[in-house]
Formats: C-alpha cells, structure tokens, sequence
C-alpha cells in the first residue's frame, strides 16, 4: 500500500512539474488523502492541476532559489540579467497600458452596463438561448502591465514586450504564468513570447477583490471620487 501511494505521488509530482509547478509534499499529501482510491490516475492528474492553478502558490509550491525570484531582484541598477527559472507566478494585478486610465475607467462601466466593443462599435451582451448570458468583448489594445508574486511572496512588475497569448484584461487574477530565461530589466521582467508561458488559473477571493476595486483605483488615479 505504501509503494503503490508512493508511486502515486511521483506520478502525480512529475505531471505538475512538466508544467514547471513544484507542489510541497504537504500540499500534495492533503491533495491526495481527499481522492478516492477508484480515481483513474489521468483524472487524477487533471484534477491535481486544476487544484493547483487556483491555489495561492506562497503557500502551496517549494521555495528554492531557482523557481523563486533572486533576493535583489528589485535593484534598478542592474541594468539588465536573465531569469533563469523556471519562475511559477501568480498574477495579481493586470493594466492595458494602451489605453488612459480614464479610458479603462470607461471599458469598466461599459461592461457593467453589459456593453463591450468590437473594434468601433458598441455591442451589448444579449442571453443566450438556454438562459445563459453572453461575456462582453474585451477590447484590450496592450501592452500590458502585470504585477506578479513567486512563491515567497516577492511582488514584481513585468511588461509586455510582445503580446503573449492569454494574457490582458480578460485574464483572471491568480492565473499562473511561468517565466523562463526571461530579461528582468532594471528589476522590471520584460514578457514575451517563449520566455513567459501562461497556464491559467484563478483564485477567486483575489479575483473578486481586483476587479471590485480596480474602477475606484483608476478614478483616484485621475483625481475622481
């Protein structure tokens, strides 16, 4: 019984790390105890994933010095070095730096209003047939700006070189991106392609709490109350 759990858990340890996620061994011992004996291992590992993309990663991934960002990895004279990584992070702040901040204060209301855009156009949100309702169309010009935490709670800016796929204001708050030999410029991570990999995920507490907050953020930012 103890060979076949531990089986188990390598099986389960290396499907989390071919997506550079590094659970501890109590997170994944709690994981696993609360899974029927019966479930098919692919499901299994589907499962742990999903559980693992909406963790908070500071309490549920390793700390090592390389899946985690280096201590000086704020200093600004460091004009430019390579994150090797793998880095896991969670993202817990988004901004389309294409657009003013009023201009974001504006997407927000529309989209409250159940309107979103389409290039030029205005289009409203209609139900679907099954009594559903249709998401409003971000309209996200980029590039973005993110504001990240690794697994020991660092908080780091990164900035869209070029446009990496899922990330923008359609992206939920707790997502997870992995960073690999990415340029970290004057303490900045610089995101693109092949050097930043979004997995998804979201962590819903976080997520209500950003998108509840962020319209008041913006208008203070432009001197609106």
């Amino acid at each position: 019984m103890a060979a076949q759990t531990s089986s188990l858990t390598a099986q389960v340890s290396a499907h989390l790390l071919e997506k550079s996620l590094t659970p501890t061994s109590n997170w994944l011992q709690a994981f696993l105890s609360n899974q029927r004996p019966t479930t098919p291992l692919a499901a299994l590992k589907q499962t742990a994933l999903f559980r693992l993309l909406a963790s908070d990663i500071t309490s549920s991934l390793l700390k090592t010095p390389t899946n985690c960002f280096p201590s000086d990895i704020h200093n600004a004279e460091i004009k430019e070095r390579r994150l090797t990584g793998p880095v896991a992070v969670q993202v817990l702040g988004v901004e389309d730096m294409g657009k003013s901040r009023w201009e974001q204060v504006e997407a927000i209301e529309a989209m409250e209003r159940g309107e979103g855009t389409k290039g030029r156009e205005v289009i409203r949100a209609v139900p679907h047939d099954e009594g559903g309702s249709q998401e409003p169309v971000v309209n996200s010009r980029g590039p973005h700006k993110l504001l990240m935490q690794d697994a020991r709670g660092t908080r780091v800016y990164g900035i869209e070189l070029r446009e990496v796929q899922g990330v923008g204001m359609g992206m939920s708050i707790g997502s997870k991106i992995v960073l690999e030999n990415a340029i970290v410029a004057r303490g900045v991570v610089l995101l693109e392609p092949g050097t930043a990999t979004s997995i998804g995920g979201k962590i819903d507490s976080l997520h209500k709490a950003w998108k509840e907050g962020r319209k008041e953020e913006l208008k203070a930012a432009v001197g609106i109350t």
